[in-house]
């Protein structure tokens, strides 16, 4: 296993120094499975969120607002900054539960079928 020790540096940064971890140590084929699923997991709502926007049929407005969503959890600017505790996060939350509200009512089958076949062709399903 590793050690991990830390220092006060110049300027009184605390400095963090650990042992690199060996091949040994870490399965390998383990660690890409995970991230692989985790990939795939993180990766579903929004290319499903992506073929939503891209289709003919879906509304405008549902368009725009995903849009308007999307844009505002990306910029680097909040109406609560987020690091204020609590509610820093909060704009943020209700941003993302009007996207998943939204994309929930207009996802149709061939939509996630699309962004399945998409989802399916950059993480290879794994058994």
């Amino acid at each position: 296993m590793s050690a991990a020790s830390s220092a006060a540096g110049p300027n009184g940064q605390t400095t963090l120094q650990a042992d690199v971890l060996e091949s040994t140590v870490v399965d390998e084929a383990l660690l890409v499975r995970l991230l692989r699923r985790a990939g795939r997991t993180l990766a579903r709502p929004a290319l499903e969120c992506f073929e939503m926007l891209m289709d003919g049929a879906t509304p405008h407005q549902a368009r725009i607002t995903v849009l308007a969503a999307l844009t505002y959890l990306v910029l680097p600017f909040d109406l609560i900054p987020d690091f204020i505790p609590v509610a820093g996060f909060g704009d943020d939350m209700v941003a993302l539960t009007a996207l998943l509200g939204l994309c929930a009512r207009h996802l149709t089958p061939e939509i996630k079928m699309r962004a399945q076949r998409r989802l399916d062709g950059w993480f290879p399903p794994t058994r």
